[in-house]
């Protein structure tokens, strides 16, 4: 049986569901232009108004600052002049895609005369949970928005006031552009019991996408509502014995140290035996010249100082910070074997010059993205052509990988005739 302070959660999410219901249906025959002027006015509002942002932003840091957290977790909730102009200039990239909506393919004529196609059409409401990344928040509007969706967004409480005023100014942008203010919506409340209440909204929301880690799977564990997996980035870079070592270095360089708070940042090194000699001192030095903390196997310990041992449980951690764990492996079937049992179906990348292993490695390996030659960092909507990203999907059922416009919407069956019975 429900306490009070279970219902009035569940009152507050619900009332906001609702609304976001009655927005979608609005959402899902507006033009193409008036939901592009709509972005347009949310860009124009985040320049105008960045002051405002970077205050509220101010006392999220100063809170995350006090209870400990850590350098690359207070990277990651950070914002900046910069990062706001990115943030609008993200957003008129959306607004420049071409609108998937109401387009139909397929259209085939049946023997009975009736011409049967797909149409692409809106998800409808969709709920997002994610960690404390106050640029998410933008990202999921405007994407939602360009696809015909209404949002609802739980965003880590560390990151509330932040999301707040962005939430505040998309309305108000929304409102300008005479859109339905409520398409986007802020949950106002950052108690747990939000998310499982969302979970549960199954007659108004019709997707959820999840963001985080174990805690956040637990408390959807008994969701109605069909989620999209956005789960921890346990990834893998393996060094093939037929490596360019020059260009390996550079490469787990950068899937490391260049963002380490992020998802798609490297966690675990694998190494072939044969070329260890030759890069686990040179990787070692540089890593930990930028501060990286190293632990790995007795092999990697005999070949560069200050390396910790790796334990079990390192193997299976998404550090999330500047740690890495490094391992010397026998050869390509090992390093395979190695992600099959740790990885997190997120981004695995091998470094060689052999078609054959590379081939191998692409076809044997199961992720959501699957490199050679290049860095994990790359496993990102932007990047792969998308414009933003509302999160990359780690299942495999609708969507996988960065999820855009696209993997927003569905299709439906529509059916052209002339009077045919059957």
């Amino acid at each position: 049986m429900m306490g009070n302070e279970e219902l009035k959660v569940k009152g507050i999410v619900e009332e906001c569901a609702i609304k976001a219901k009655a927005a979608a249906r609005q959402l899902a025959v507006t033009s193409e232009a008036a939901k592009n002027q709509g972005l347009i006015e949310i860009a124009q509002a985040l320049e105008l108004k960045s002051q405002e942002i970077i205050e509220a932003n101010r006392e999220d840091m100063e809170q995350a600052k006090s209870q400990g957290i850590s350098g690359a977790l207070l990277d990651r909730l950070l914002l900046t002049p910069e990062r706001i102009k990115a943030m609008a200039q993200g957003v008129r990239e959306v607004a420049a895609l071409p609108d998937p909506i109401g387009e139909v393919s397929d259209l085939k004529i049946r023997p009975s005369g009736i011409r049967v196609g797909k149409m692409r059409v809106p998800l409808g409401v969709i709920a997002m949970v994610y960690e404390a990344r106050p640029n998410v928040t933008v990202d999921a509007a405007a994407l939602c928005l360009k696809a015909g969706n209404a949002v609802l967004l739980r965003g880590g409480s560390e990151a509330y006031q932040s999301n707040r005023k962005l939430a505040e100014l998309i309305s108000q942008a929304l409102r300008v552009a005479g859109l339905p203010h409520e398409a986007v919506q802020l949950i106002p409340t950052t108690d747990r019991r939000s998310i499982t209440a969302l979970g549960a909204l199954d007659q108004y929301i019709d997707v959820l996408i999840a963001r985080g880690g174990e805690g956040l799977m637990q408390a959807l564990a008994g969701a109605t509502v069909p989620l999209f997996r956005h789960g921890k980035g346990i990834c893998h870079t393996y060094i093939d014995v037929d490596a360019d070592l020059t260009k390996a270095v550079d490469i787990v360089f950068n899937a490391k140290v260049s963002r380490p708070g992020v998802c798609n940042a490297l966690e675990t090194l694998l190494v072939h035996r044969e070329v260890a000699a030759r890069v686990v001192p040179a990787i070692c030095q540089r890593l930990q010249e930028a501060g990286v903390e190293l632990v790995g196997t007795p092999e990697v310990q005999a070949l560069a100082p200050n390396v910790g041992v790796a334990s079990t449980e390192d193997w299976g951690t998404e550090y999330l910070g500047l740690k890495l764990a490094i391992k010397v492996v026998s050869n390509l079937d090992e390093a395979i074997e190695h992600i099959h049992r740790y990885g997190s179906l997120h981004s695995e990348a091998i470094i060689t010059e052999n078609y054959s292993s590379a081939r191998r490695f692409l076809e044997t390996v199961d992720a959501a993205a699957v490199f050679v030659n290049a860095s994990t960092r790359f496993n990102d909507g932007s990047e792969f052509g998308l414009g933003a990203e509302i999160g990359i999907s780690t299942q495999k059922l609708h969507a996988r990988g960065p999820m855009g416009i696209r993997e927003l919407t569905t299709t439906k069956f529509i059916v052209l005739g002339s009077g045919e019975v059957r």
